[in-house]
């Protein structure tokens, strides 16, 4: 019988910031950090299969394919690394922190999103791989994106939120106003690609469609999450890390308290809580085939400098049914 739940093996020995399964096989997962390093791990061996190094803390990473590994940080800098060769490359450089990187499959190209508020398309082909800078506005820190097919949507310090086509980001197809009042922590986009989820630092998530017809928007919805009543007092607690599940369309959230949330976003229920890890959920991914489900226990700092359990990163085996969205029937 398959273990539930089991531990990583050497974790990073700083905050984590991104764990991230390969797109094509499901042993495969990244993990990056605040000590600098990108780590590769096969979860099925539950061994570090190699490491790789950065000059200052890794704020995100992703896979282009099953070999070749991006990732950025605050050393202003997008690196490459080959899994096979350990080979390593510099792609290109941001004016500030990079924040965010994820993968086009259909352009084959690089998003990167920084603190110098703007986002650069980065062609990995070519030797002068920067394809495209486009300037967000001012004070518009980058603080989340999400990519799915072409759609890119980008969350930003104000609570703006900005959707663009990849093949053409001269022009914003909608820029939005956050549905949460607070800070946004994360977005991601639906498998489906008819919208997607973001959360804020308030214990809140909101679901959004990308059609901006009124029938459309009137399904979208925020709910309260995260949160615990603590000696008569409610207790909130910023919702870090969304995943979607990618066959069944569900979402996992993760909180500042230690709780992994699976929801079902068109029915409007939860499905499941797991029992609290040992500190804040940083990071969440599903593997590709939706088996199992990474989860970067954490701590996130909300509460300051203090001592906190280690940080870790737990691997979940998801059963048939964990993430299916249970079928609404009406009583004859």
């Amino acid at each position: 019988m398959q273990q539930q739940q089991f531990e990583l093996a050497d974790p990073p020995s700083d905050a984590i910031s991104s764990v991230v399964f390969s797109p094509t096989t499901s042993n495969q997962l990244l993990v990056s950090s605040w000590d600098k390093t990108v780590r590769l791990y096969d979860i099925h061996e539950n061994s570090l299969r190699a490491s790789f190094q950065h000059k200052a803390s890794v704020l995100d990473c992703c896979f282009s394919d099953g070999a070749h590994i991006f990732s950025g940080g605050l050393d202003h800098c997008i690196k490459s690394f080959d899994i096979n060769s350990t080979n390593e490359s510099i792609v290109g450089l941001h004016d500030k922190a990079v924040k965010c990187v994820e993968y086009s499959l259909e352009k084959h190209m690089v998003v990167s999103g920084s603190w110098d508020c703007t986002i650069r398309l980065w062609d990995i082909r070519k030797k002068d791989a920067l394809f495209g800078q486009y300037e967000i506005g001012e004070g518009a820190k980058v603080f989340a994106l999400s990519l799915v097919h072409y759609k890119l949507v980008v969350a930003t310090a104000g609570r703006q939120f900005f959707i663009y086509d990849i093949r053409n980001m001269s022009e914003t197809i909608q820029k939005r106003e956050s549905s949460l009042k607070f800070m946004t922590r994360c977005v991601k986009c639906m498998p489906d690609r008819r919208g997607y989820a973001s959360s804020s630092i308030e214990g809140r998530v909101a679901v959004e469609f990308f059609d901006p017809s009124p029938e459309a928007q009137a399904r979208k919805y925020a709910f309260k999450c995260h949160r615990k009543v603590i000696d008569g007092v409610d207790t909130v607690y910023p919702v870090n890390a969304l995943a979607f599940h990618p066959t069944h369309g569900t979402f996992a959230s993760g909180g500042a308290d230690g709780v992994v949330n699976i929801w079902d976003g068109f029915n409007k229920k939860r499905l499941r809580q797991y029992p609290q890890y040992p500190t804040s959920i940083a990071s969440l991914d599903f593997s590709r085939d939706g088996q199992y489900l990474a989860i970067a226990s954490s701590y996130t700092f909300e509460e300051g400098e203090k001592d906190h359990p280690p940080d870790s990163v737990f691997i979940r085996h998801i059963n048939e049914n964990e993430c299916k969205p249970r079928v609404i029937t009406s009583s004859a």
